[in-house]
């Protein structure tokens, strides 16, 4: 599980980080970010390619900032593809490899506590990117409870305060879907909406494929008629459940509102056309770009500064957007996550003429 570091020959427009996404899904580890091989190397670590946004955007945004702010340095680049024994295998290598930063997004947080340890005993120091390692130097985030909340905050207001919904939360091994679940219950067990009997899944591994089958086989129970509204973690299983319920015969004009997470290109499509409710957009910008700032001085032995904490770890900690139809042309295309072109293919042509974004 080795990488050898490269130089990154060019810096990749979103699209054509989108394009590559594909391609880098296949699990092999590759290099990206600045250097020639003479300076600091910085391990980024991933935990899968089910959730489009690692490949597409953290991975790049990643290592095109590192080149920014430091030409010499390198960066070793390993996805687990959700597996931990996987991720347990690229922290040894990063070990041996005496690196001097590990960047670490871990597939099972409890794991991540040993794995963390044994970098920190080699002297190399720890980020906790996008889900939280109790030990780690540094953490970076967005306020995951809050997440949850506003997401259900619109499920509520779209259903006007009634009605009964599933509820299909992410992987129980993920600390992030745990703030996501938390957030979201605070605001619907306040509610008039209720989940119906049996309707709420913890998702293993975030699997689009298990939400589909999930709310299929809710569908053997329930009428369509009585799932008025589907809360949904993240877009992946946002598609999923689209998937589930237009099969089963659902019109597109009559499904409930769903919610989502992570403002995929699929989900900004599915909310331009009115299958999806709603989405969350995290800037990766921001995230990334904080990561590779705050690698890069640990790196170069420069005080990190502006932190907060966050349950004894040194932390930044980021803002959530609500994206829907009315906002998708500045949360989306005004910030450069997708440009029209991506967004309003031929299939969604008519639906971006109707809802303003040309």
């Amino acid at each position: 599980m080795a990488a050898v570091p490269i130089r990154r020959a060019a810096h990749l427009t979103v699209a054509a980080v989108i394009a590559a996404g594909g391609l880098a899904g296949c699990g092999a580890n590759d290099e990206g970010g600045g250097g020639d091989g003479g300076g600091a190397t910085i391990a980024l670590l991933l935990p899968e390619t089910k959730t489009t946004r690692y490949e597409a955007f953290d991975k790049p945004l990643f290592e095109d900032k590192v080149e920014e702010l430091c030409a010499d340095c390198n960066v070793a680049y390993f996805n687990a593809n959700g597996d931990d024994a996987t991720q347990r295998q690229q922290v040894d290598t990063a070990i041996n490899q005496e690196v001097d930063v590990m960047v670490l997004d871990p597939v099972v947080t409890d794991s991540a506590v040993a794995m963390t340890e044994d970098a920190q005993a080699a002297g190399i120091p720890v980020i906790a990117y996008d889900r939280f390692i109790e030990g780690a130097d540094y953490y970076m985030s967005f306020d995951n409870e809050r997440v949850g909340q506003l997401q259900a905050e619109a499920l509520v207001e779209a259903m006007g305060d009634k009605g009964s919904i599933l509820m299909l939360n992410g992987s129980p091994t993920d600390p992030n879907a745990g703030q996501f679940k938390s957030g979201a219950h605070s605001v619907l067990d306040s509610s008039g909406v209720k989940i119906l009997k049996g309707g709420e899944y913890d998702n293993p591994d975030w699997s689009p494929n298990n939400a589909q089958d999930f709310v299929a086989d809710k569908l053997s129970v329930f009428d369509p008629s009585q799932i008025n509204g589907v809360y949904a973690a993240n877009d992946g299983q946002a598609g999923g459940v689209v998937a589930a319920l237009t099969g089963a015969g659902v019109a597109v004009d009559a499904l409930p509102p769903i919610t989502g997470q992570d403002s995929e290109l699929a989900a900004i499509q599915r909310i331009v056309a009115g299958e999806q409710y709603m989405t969350i957009f995290k800037s990766y910008f921001i995230e990334a770009a904080k990561a590779a700032e705050v690698a890069v001085q640990l790196a170069n032995g420069e005080d990190v500064t502006g932190t907060t904490d966050f349950q004894g770890v040194a932390s930044f900690i980021f803002d959530p957007v609500v994206v829907k139809q009315d906002n998708v042309k500045t949360e989306i295309v005004d910030s450069g996550l997708f440009s029209v072109e991506d967004i309003c293919t031929a299939d969604y042509a008519d639906a971006c003429a109707a809802a303003g974004i040309e």
